[in-house]
């Protein structure tokens, strides 16, 4: 068979991509852009989906249940970032961790991305509540700028710390 007699392996998504890559799910020819690196190896995007819907084991209590959970410690954690100045800086981080294992361990560690968003936004919710009294105060005259400042410090250490100790290592789509 001459060169241009072979057929052509080409992206099942984008024809006009040459390819040798295949899903070892399906087998369907991926490109680059369409190849997702698992630890098991190259998988399409379909594939990667439908296992991770296999995954999320989360019930609806786990959302009430770890956004109540997050909301009451990160309002806790607020409270104490307007009293500590510059070592919110190493508390944040603890902080979100402490959350996230609070919350890992009132649902048994069951998981769903969409309940590590409720999760992390209930906790900023609760950062924010306690950071109020410090809004409130520009309007009365009396701002207390560093509070404000490391209360904004506050959650977004916290936050990033939380999310991240929820959902782990996490394969984009």
């Amino acid at each position: 068979m001459s060169e241009a007699e072979k057929p052509v392996s080409v992206c099942y998504r984008h024809p006009d991509r040459e390819t040798f890559l295949r899903c070892n799910r399906c087998e369907r020819l991926i490109c680059s852009e369409c190849a997702v690196l698992t630890p098991t190896g190259y998988r399409c995007k379909e594939c990667v989906r439908g296992q991770q819907k296999v995954f999320n084991t989360a019930k609806a209590q786990d959302f009430i249940l770890g956004s109540l959970t997050a909301l009451i410690l990160g309002y806790i954690g607020g409270v104490i970032a307007r009293y500590i100045g510059f070592f919110i800086i190493f508390i944040a981080p603890l902080m979100g961790v402490v959350i996230a294992e609070a919350v890992r361990k009132l649902i048994k560690k069951r998981r769903s991305t969409a309940l590590y968003r409720a999760v992390t936004v209930a906790a900023v919710i609760g950062a924010l509540l306690s950071a109020l009294p410090l809004v409130l105060s520009i309007f009365f005259g009396n701002l207390n700028l560093f509070g404000l400042i490391w209360a904004g410090v506050y959650v977004a250490f916290m936050t990033s710390s939380l999310f991240y100790r929820l959902s782990g290592i996490e394969i984009r789509r």
